[in-house]
């Protein structure tokens, strides 16, 4: 087997499947970076049984010639060197040549490296995943949805189907659902061409992680495709699988009021700054709690208080209240990380009671919701 490869194409091949490969694996051959060669292109595979990474570098794209001297064959190459050899070699094209020993010669320049190849036979062959039963969204769109409720999954294993983010399609509706008990972000979006329905699938949030930190903006969709314990994300120079989280998912619409005590209308910018300033004093607190009070004007008290290190306490102006006074206390991690991910100018809490879960949203898009219980302080 051999290749000619230009450097960068294969760096950035090399740096998405790297996220699926693990030292700790129990198979050690998966602690190896597959790659196969044919005529076409060159394919790279990384897998640590959870999550697989196949990234595609065609021979030619658009009229640009990727991979040139092509030999055909495979081999599984040492991931704790390779990646480090191939993003310090000299020049911009890489020759690589495997021998029928699988060791492997990689030139470029005046710079040599011999390195220790494994046969390709012994990498487990991925699962496969039907792709007639998919269907498609704008890459942007679903970083989107990711950035938006991943955040909110457990960190705790005592519950793992809480640790994915619940994803259902129906009657070409997608939505996006993580909680660990605590909180909840919710995002939904139509998929108008969308002729299938996905009950419940719920996606490990590590992976949603890494499939968002890999994914090309230039490239406009991606194709997901669920099968019973798998899901494809698939876009034309990348193939990510991941297992699915066995379990059922509760049933988080309850969770949600129907009607409301107290409604904020108020800019995000200065609540988010107001609530990150007060957690500077909370940090040795349990949860991080600040308190929010509202009175009969529309000024909002942000107040911390801990005992050791002292208190803080400032006001914010909200655009618009109407309902009850309140004075409630939550987690302000929980209140800065749900007011990052809505992304809006301008939000709607809505307030049922100091013990009982409120509601955020953006003041002109209900698709995206973020929910948090307060915290008991007396």
């Amino acid at each position: 087997m051999r290749f000619t490869i230009q450097r960068d194409k294969l760096i950035n091949g090399v740096q998405d499947v790297m996220k699926a490969i693990s030292s700790k694996t129990v198979v050690p051959i998966l602690t190896g970076m597959k790659m196969e060669v044919r005529k076409h292109g060159v394919t790279l595979t990384g897998s640590d049984s959870d999550i697989s990474i196949e990234s595609y570098i065609p021979a030619e794209d658009e009229g640009k010639v990727n991979v040139e001297n092509i030999e055909e064959g495979t081999i599984v190459l040492q991931a704790k060197y390779f990646p480090e050899i191939v993003r310090k070699l000299p020049e911009s094209q890489v020759d690589i040549d495997v021998d029928e020993q699988f060791n492997v010669k990689i030139t470029s320049g005046k710079s040599e490296f011999n390195l220790n190849g494994q046969n390709a036979d012994e990498y487990p062959l991925l699962p496969q995943v039907e792709t007639e039963n998919s269907f498609e969204m704008p890459i942007d769109l679903l970083k989107n949805m990711i950035k938006q409720t991943v955040f909110a999954v457990s960190t705790m294993e005592t519950r793992p189907i809480l640790t994915g983010v619940n994803i259902k399609l129906e009657n070409q509706k997608l939505v996006f659902t993580a909680t660990d008990s605590h909180r909840l972000a919710k995002r939904e979006i139509p998929i108008p061409d969308a002729n299938m329905t996905i009950e419940q699938v719920v996606v490990p949030g590590k992976s949603l992680n890494e499939l968002s930190k890999i994914l090309n903006d230039s490239e406009e969709t991606i194709e997901i495709s669920v099968t019973n314990n798998q899901v494809l994300f698939r876009t034309k120079h990348l193939n990510f699988l991941s297992r699915l989280l066995d379990g059922n998912y509760p049933e988080t619409s309850r969770l949600i009021p129907d009607h409301s005590k107290t409604t904020i209308q108020i800019k995000t910018t200065p609540l988010l700054r107001s609530i990150e300033r007060a957690s500077l004093l909370a940090k040795e607190e349990r949860n991080n709690v600040v308190k929010f009070t509202n009175n009969d004007d529309a000024l909002i008290e942000i107040s911390s208080n801990s005992p050791e290190v002292g208190n803080v306490e400032e006001q914010v102006t909200a655009d618009k209240v109407d309902g009850e006074n309140l004075k409630i206390s939550f987690s302000s991690k929980y209140m800065i990380d749900a007011l990052k991910a809505i992304e809006y100018d301008e939000v709607i809490i809505e307030f049922t009671g100091a013990m009982r879960p409120f509601i955020i949203r953006p003041i002109e898009d209900d698709s995206i919701l973020q929910l948090i219980l307060p915290v008991r302080t007396y």
